[in-house]
């Protein structure tokens, strides 16, 4: 089993503390350095684009009742240039970076290719970038890029033309990060059916809006203009080194999975919460459609999103398990009566049990359990917790106390 670990960075209220930005980034510093020490594999940062405050003072905010700023990290390159530059081996990535926003998926691939030429000439060259990307979580973040509905018959169709449109981003993304050079006439279509909705009625809509808009009737099949327009571009560096690149990609869509895959090799992310049948099917399709050039489909290639809860203070292990899991519920119903203005117990039971609670020995169970002995887990200790200390103690209960307890038959288990 292989353990990385996920960093949020998220600048909010906890019990009536929110740290500066400055104090954010100092201690997500002094947590990246101690996880190095303790042999965590990669450290997945979460990347956030535009003010979560600010867009609160805009018509229909996205998370109106939100109090400061839901991930302060706005681009992973700079980021892993300091971390490799003040730690000895852990790799760095990206949960996610959104390709549609920023320049779109040109500028993306040509930032990477910039970034993998000069990591190349650095001391710390044989670590990895690991590079996670989707499409964002909110559309504030790329509105002002130009994702957004351009005339009513986009507007009618915009729930199932956003995916369609990232579809559309991964593709130029990975060709251009490939090296490819090419126009986006040489771009596949991209286009809307009555199999992209619900109901029939849903479909009916479409067609009346088509009508007005264009004077005939839709035909079966709705092509839409590209969402990027150029002539045949070439990215540079043309001779960045690619090998110490790995790619993943955020989207449940199979047919995005396995586009992904036509290009170049391309993991997927999943989250603890996802059940278990959804899991193994993606694993037994990925087998098939995992891009030939990255060897067979492992499990690894799907970092998992896990909360941990740890308590080994004195008591029993009846009294560590129940603070444990007080500990979870307190972090939960803070978090999401931040976002949402209001509190669903059922929703923050739900993420409770998804998540690891108690002592270490409750913890090892529980991962033995639920997981894969050859998943890898991107385990997450600061969620809703600015208590820099609390929070490296729990990294260090989990590689010193949990891991031990898991597989001593295992020559390695992690990476």
């Amino acid at each position: 089993m292989k353990f990385d670990i996920f960093f949020s960075i998220c600048q909010t209220e906890v019990d009536g503390y929110m740290p500066a930005e400055k104090v954010m980034f100092e201690n997500f510093l002094d947590q990246v350095k101690h996880a190095d020490k303790l042999g965590f594999g990669t450290a997945w940062v979460a990347e956030t684009h535009l003010s979560c405050q600010v867009q609160k003072q805009n018509p229909n905010p996205v998370i109106p009742h939100f109090k400061g700023e839901i991930g302060l990290n706005t681009e992973i390159l700079q980021l892993a240039h300091v971390v490799f530059h003040n730690t000895d081996q852990i790799n760095i990535g990206s949960a996610i970076r959104n390709i549609l926003c920023n320049g779109g998926p040109i500028a993306h691939a040509e930032n990477i290719r910039m970034y993998l030429a000069l990591h190349d000439l650095l001391p710390y060259r044989n670590r990895t970038l690991d590079i996670g990307f989707a499409s964002g979580r909110f559309p504030f973040s790329t509105n002002p890029y130009g994702i957004r509905p351009r005339n009513s018959l986009e507007e009618t169709i915009w729930s199932p033309l956003k995916g369609k449109i990232f579809a559309e981003a991964t593709e130029i993304f990975l060709r251009f990060l490939k090296g490819e050079v090419f126009s986006s006439k040489e771009v596949r279509k991209k286009s809307i059916s009555k199999n992209d909705f619900r109901s029939d009625t849903d479909w009916q809509k479409v067609e009346a809006i088509y009508k007005e808009q264009y004077g005939s009737s839709a035909p079966e099949e709705i092509y839409i203009e590209p969402t990027w327009h150029f002539d045949k571009v070439g990215v540079i560096p043309f001779e960045s080194p690619m090998g110490k690149l790995r790619l993943t990609i955020g989207s449940h869509d199979p047919k995005v999975q396995h586009l992904a895959n036509e290009f170049m090799p391309v993991g997927v992310f999943n989250l603890s919460i996802t059940p278990v049948g959804e899991i193994e099917e993606t694993h037994q399709r990925m087998l098939k459609h995992y891009h030939r050039d990255g060897g067979p489909w492992k499990r690894a290639y799907m970092p998992r999103t896990v909360l941990v809860f740890l308590d080994a203070d004195k008591g029993g292990a009846e009294e560590r398990n129940r603070r444990a899991k007080e500990q979870g519920e307190k972090a939960l119903s803070n978090y999401w009566k931040a976002v949402e203005g209001t509190l669903d117990p059922k929703k923050v039971q739900n993420a409770v049990n998804n998540a690891l609670t108690g002592d270490p020995e409750s913890v090892a169970k529980q991962i033995t359990e639920r997981f894969h002995e050859d998943d890898r887990l991107m385990l997450w200790f600061d969620f809703n917790n600015h208590d820099n200390e609390s929070v490296k103690k729990s990294m260090s209960l989990f590689m010193e106390k949990v891991v031990p307890l898991l597989d001593n038959k295992n020559k390695k288990i992690w990476n």
